[in-house]
């Protein structure tokens, strides 16, 4: 019998991961500059490739919005090239910098990031969360994978399906909802991938689709 709630998932991963701290940001930079930037950088790349990229920058003194509005595209591409993508990563960055420039962060909507080429509601929630501490719950793959491994949600749902059931189902924290995105980052990385690694998981005995000979 599947006695897990949403808020007790989050329990078991914090008690067996520990804190994660997410969103990792280096000293002397704008937390929310550095942040919007790695959220388009880590689209469809590893979190390893996103910092070479992010180093590039800092180091090039270029982790500025309005430095970013103007830099070439050639050089920015060259230096975010680690990230992958980086042609298209290009335009978004250069977009985002012009657009968030000088613009006051407290009228940052959801809408407003959205209408941004190349950022889609994943991105754009990871911004509000991490980078404006606003309470949007970000969703990603891992988050449908595991919680519907373990029968807290249909598969059917959409993105904002998910996230309003995650909403109804946990307390509007911000600081819960970074560490809880973090740990299910954690958590499907480490156990529950596409060919689910079940043998020593702390949700095995409550996942309907555990696999015994792992």
């Amino acid at each position: 019998m599947n006695n897990l709630s949403y808020l007790s998932v989050y329990e078991i991963f914090l008690n067996f991961y520990g804190l994660q701290n997410w969103w990792p940001v280096h000293r002397n930079t704008d937390p929310f500059v550095e942040i919007s930037v790695g959220a388009v950088l880590t689209q469809n790349t590893s979190w390893k490739n996103v910092e070479k990229a992010i180093e590039n920058l800092i180091n090039e003194d270029l982790l500025n919005f309005d430095k970013l509005c103007k830099v070439e595209t050639e050089r920015l591409q060259k230096l975010i090239k680690p990230s992958g993508f980086y042609v298209r990563k290009s335009k978004t960055i250069k977009e985002m910098s012009c657009k968030l420039n000088n613009k006051n962060r407290s009228k940052i909507s959801r809408d407003f990031l959205l209408s941004i080429h190349g950022i889609g509601k994943e991105t754009a929630d990871s911004i509000l969360l991490y980078g404006l501490n606003k309470p949007y719950f970000v969703i990603d793959s891992y988050t449908k994978r595991i919680f519907t491994r373990i029968g807290l949600l249909e598969r059917d749902l959409n993105y904002d399906q998910i996230q309003e059931v995650f909403s109804e189902n946990l307390p509007e924290d911000t600081d819960l909802y970074k560490e809880y995105h973090a740990l299910i980052v954690k958590h499907g990385k480490t156990f529950c991938r596409k060919n689910p690694l079940c043998s020593n998981c702390p949700l095995f005995d409550n996942c309907r689709f555990r696999i015994y000979n792992v």
